[in-house]
């Protein structure tokens, strides 16, 4: 008797049937294939990945551990935190951030369309706005508003005559120099939105009888909402960050109101460090609103949208599972 050992393996499995009919054939043979080994697969290593990450977890360790054994008063940073002060520097940043951005949004739109017009003098002067605004610092266009009433004592508008240094307070100057400033870049993203139009939506509305007004209110910048609005929302986040510029002109925003309390207790470092942590965190909140306001004006453009902050950790926690703890089963 044979050891089942010394036999090999067959690489097929043979099968007889029996092949009826008038012909009076023999019995068919058919081969059932056996399937192939299953593949070993072995994840390739990637070390360069862990070397850099522990490089930079130790140099994030070394900058906390400067700053923590620095001399900063921590409890100081604590305690002007929610300040009357800082609190209120903090609502007047929001409030001609804001403010601002709703003038450069809708100046941006109305020279957008100047710059597209075929009457040369209206695209002329948009473009010669857009040449001086974007082409000259924020800092010395807020100086320039804030002085006004050394070249123009007197503000004479026929209705209306005043003193200019009681017509252009800090205030003023702040939204004047902001805005303005805002519209000529919100110009060049409009006009883009705008361009990024098919021209046949245009062709078609004016067949249809549509005025070139009306085309452009209800076909062409609806459509261009969609690549105007993202890069308006950055546009918002910068403007956060441009107006701490209006200190130098005395406006009370979050910087000013800071320095104003490190002249006093003479803690400059610290006061520094709580304006700081407000305009991180107000940045944070706006940096979240512009991302799903991103994603919403997605929908329809691409087929699956980009996933939420939160969907992402979930998914990250679910790759730490084990394979038998994915599903109840193994896979």
């Amino acid at each position: 008797m044979s050891d089942p050992e010394d036999k090999a393996p067959t690489p097929a499995v043979s099968v007889t049937k029996e092949s009826g009919g008038a012909g009076g054939r023999g019995p068919a043979t058919t081969s059932a294939p056996v399937p192939p080994e299953a593949v070993k697969a072995i994840p390739v290593r990637h070390y360069g990945r862990w070397v850099s990450a522990v490089i930079v977890l130790a140099v994030l360790a070394l900058l906390v551990s400067a700053f923590a054994n620095a001399q900063i008063s921590w409890s100081t940073v604590g305690d002007f935190f929610d300040h009357e002060t800082i609190v209120v520097g903090a609502l007047n940043t929001l409030w001609i951030t804001v403010l601002s951005m709703l003038l450069g949004v809708v100046l941006g739109t109305v020279l957008a369309v100047m710059r597209l017009s075929k009457n040369p003098v209206m695209s002329s002067v948009a473009w010669g706005y857009i040449w001086i605004f974007r082409g000259t610092p924020v800092l010395v266009q807020l100086l320039l508003w804030y002085n006004l009433a050394l070249i123009f004592p007197i503000l004479d508008l026929g209705f209306y005559r005043d003193e200019m240094n009681d017509v252009m307070t800090p205030f003023l100057a702040a939204l004047l120099g902001l805005g303005l400033n805002e519209a000529a870049y919100m110009a060049e993203i409009s006009r883009a939105g705008i361009q990024s139009v098919d021209e046949g939506q245009t062709e078609a509305a004016h067949a249809l009888g549509m005025t070139r007004g009306r085309t452009m209110r209800r076909i062409v910048l609806p459509q261009a909402m969609r690549v105007i609005i993202p890069p308006t929302g950055n546009e918002f986040i910068n403007m956060l960050k441009t107006s701490s510029l209006a200190y130098a002109i005395q406006y009370g925003e979050l910087l000013l109101s800071a320095t104003k309390i490190s002249s006093r207790n003479l803690a400059v470092m610290e006061l520094l460090l709580v304006a700081t942590i407000w305009y991180l965190l107000l940045t944070s909140v706006f940096s979240i609103g512009q991302y799903y306001l991103e994603r919403h004006f997605q929908r329809g453009s691409t087929r699956s949208l980009p996933p939420t902050p939160w969907q992402r950790v979930k998914t990250s926690l679910g790759s730490f599972r084990t394979p038998s703890q994915v599903g109840g089963r193994t896979i």
